[in-house]
């Protein structure tokens, strides 16, 4: 199976994508492994500072020698040169806040996943024309469950995955699982600052756990 079904089937299966970044690579790195522990087996690290890069490569490394099974992606990917570099430093999928066509070229040349983020149906409508299989809705606390539910109908063929504001909460989480996403994606309200400046590492895992509990019991029922 190649490369780009098995991140479009992992993703929603784990039902949720954390991403985060911190210049610090070892914080980065200890996160990375902090998650695998919790069961994540997909993770987005966000380029979001200069260290991203060199930090995302020294994680490509972890991931290859030692988290058996991690798809390593990058977010925060806004044009095709970026997508490119980082493609080239063994990015297993891309995520965009945007719609960028130059973006949607380099992964396909590549063969790899990109999910671009989308806010509008116009967007969504022009994405699924380049190709996308799978769509961030962003920013997600803007748009809120309702506006997923509104939707849905009109795109049966995609995949949706809020990010942005998506709280750790049973509620939350079930709202937009009932309005019809695949995953949702989770940033600082599972990896907060303040967790990264502590490095409290057990914190992060635990967290993640819940998480994925709470996942896991939404669609058991």
């Amino acid at each position: 199976m190649e490369k780009k079904v098995e991140v479009m089937n992992l993703i929603p299966e784990q039902g949720v994508l954390p991403l985060y970044f911190t210049k610090d690579t070892e914080v980065s790195i200890n996160v990375l492994k902090a998650l695998y522990q919790a069961g994540i087996r997909a993770v987005e690290y966000t380029n979001r500072g200069e260290a991203a890069l060199q930090n995302f490569k020294e994680m490509r490394k972890v991931c290859d020698t030692e988290l058996k099974g991690m798809y390593l992606g990058i977010g925060t990917i806004k044009n095709g040169d970026m997508a490119r570099t980082f493609i080239d430093a063994g990015a297993d999928y891309i995520i965009c806040p945007g719609l960028v066509e130059s973006v949607a070229k380099a992964a396909d040349a590549a063969g790899v996943l990109w999910v671009p983020g989308c806010m509008t149906p116009t967007e969504i409508i022009s994405a699924e024309t380049l190709g996308a299989k799978m769509i961030k809705l962003f920013p997600g606390n803007i748009l809120g469950p309702d506006f997923m539910s509104a939707i849905k109908e009109l795109f049966p063929d995609l995949k949706f995955m809020p990010t942005g504001g998506v709280d750790t909460t049973k509620e939350n989480i079930g709202a937009w699982f009932k309005a019809g996403v695949c995953a949702v994606g989770m940033g600082s309200k599972l990896i907060s600052k303040a967790l990264l400046e502590s490095k409290d590492y057990a914190a992060i895992e635990s967290q993640t756990r819940e998480v994925l509990a709470i996942v896991q019991a939404l669609r058991a029922k």
